[in-house]
């Protein structure tokens, strides 16, 4: 991405900042940002009170745009190239708190050239740390089965089966490389949407740009991250942006503050556990009249929050926190 195309992507509104900063006030000591995107929630830290943050992103662009302004806050400010799920590690100390904005950011959807976006045409990459397999590798190489399966589970698609059909069709007599080439594919394949709802290609981008991130791997090994790092006391905020990342961050919050509900009333009732965070937001905070008319892509976004105990920090595995996850790949037996 050439230099010249920054100024026209600076300008970002973040979603739920106000709320989030008087959920956690006062704030203070040190914190990670561990999607640092634009800046918006460190330099909202950094001006509410907090001694230092470290900014973790896999995003290059992030750091591109954050040139004309880190300085101003000299070391305060530290920028880490990594992912979130070992923010930990690349904290190297203790936190007072962790934030975490999940989810594709204004600025990545704002570039066509990095093919998370639907409505512009652009190579389909959705890879945010450039590495790896793109979107459009996984489309034009995966079994049918396999693409229901990304679209179904990563994207509550319920026309699954049937839009990997059609994506495998078309990449016969042509491979999909573009993004409005597969949006136009699979809006196909559903009904013409009403007034006011989504882009019927709206769950298929999801799907396999969680696909291509690994995001809820990542967000498991996060939140697992982000325990171990918090002091007593510490703070995580948590912003999310579709049901399937919320009930991630849900279950977890009650599994660690020790109030899962017992869904089976026959079931034996579970075990009391240490709490090893209490809930700061009950329920999820979302955004206000006037945040949702200046910035409509808060619609959507819920904001949860809880403090770190001193109970010691427990792994976490997917099953626990239903996050979803693609069935084994069927294979043969192997012999005895």
């Amino acid at each position: 991405m050439t230099r010249d195309v920054l100024p026209a992507l600076l300008p970002h509104i973040p979603v739920l900042l106000s709320p989030l900063l008087a959920a956690c006030a006062p704030i203070s000591g040190i914190w990670v940002d561990g999607t640092f995107g634009a800046g918006s929630y460190a330099r909202g830290l950094l001006q509410a009170g907090a001694a230092q943050v470290i900014g973790i992103d896999r995003d290059p662009l992030a750091f591109d745009l954050a040139g004309p302004w880190i300085a101003d806050y000299g070391d305060r400010l530290r920028l880490v190239a990594g992912n979130f799920s070992e923010l930990d590690r690349h904290a190297g100390q203790p936190l007072d708190g962790v934030v975490l904005d999940l989810g594709v950011s204004s600025m990545q959807l704002d570039l066509a050239e990095r093919g998370f976006s639907f409505a512009k045409d652009g190579p389909l990459n959705m890879r945010m740390a450039q590495t790896g397999q793109s979107a459009a590798d996984i489309v034009n190489t995966a079994s049918e089965e396999r693409l229901a399966d990304i679209l179904y589970h990563f994207g509550e698609e319920r026309a699954s089966r049937r839009i990997a059909h059609a994506i495998v069709a078309a990449r016969a007599k042509e491979p999909i490389i573009g993004t409005l080439r597969l949006a136009e594919i699979v809006s196909r394949c559903l009904p013409r949407p009403k007034p006011g709802q989504s882009h019927p290609a709206t769950r298929s981008f999801q799907a396999l740009r969680i696909a291509v991130n690994e995001e809820f791997s990542e967000l498991v090994q996060g939140l697992a991250a982000a325990e171990r790092a918090l002091k007593p006391g510490g703070l995580l905020a948590v912003v999310t942006f579709h049901s399937l990342e919320d009930r991630i961050v849900k279950r977890f919050f009650q599994r660690a503050a020790g109030e899962e509900p017992n869904t089976n009333r026959y079931a034996p009732a579970k075990t009391t556990t240490t709490a090893r965070f209490d809930l700061v937001t009950r329920k999820p905070i979302v955004a206000d009249e006037d945040e949702l008319a200046h910035n409509p892509r808060s619609r959507s976004a819920k904001l949860r929050v809880a403090r770190r105990t001193g109970a010691p920090a427990l792994d976490v595995t997917a099953a626990e926190v239903d996050a979803p996850e693609l069935p084994q790949k069927k294979g043969r037996a192997r012999d005895a």
